[in-house]
């Protein structure tokens, strides 16, 4: 079971890694459309940020309803990562116990 159980663990938390990175660069190129300094209207960039939001969308709009409203700032990102960085931790202590 041990066999099966540590590569599917170490699979999880590489997957949650890249949806980590994924929610950065989702809120850094949301910065860069807001001061419009890249172009929406690119196929390409068009591409890249619906990807993106359809990925990151549906874990952080329920965050975003129990967060309060700051105006220009949103905090689910950060409050999402920190939860992923917490999933992380316990699937690193639980591949510890089984070894």
């Amino acid at each position: 079971m041990d066999v099966i159980l540590i590569p599917l663990l170490q699979i999880v938390n590489v997957a949650i890694d890249l949806y980590i990175w994924a929610l950065i660069i989702s809120a850094i190129l949301s910065w860069l459309v807001a001061f419009n300094v890249i172009n929406t209207h690119n196929r390409f960039v068009y591409l890249v940020l619906d990807f993106l939001y359809r990925v990151t969308e549906p874990a952080l709009r329920p965050i975003r309803r129990v967060l309060p409203n700051l105006g220009g700032i949103d905090l689910a990102p950060l409050a999402l990562i920190f939860m992923l960085w917490f999933v992380q931790g316990v699937i690193m202590q639980l591949a510890m116990q089984i070894r």
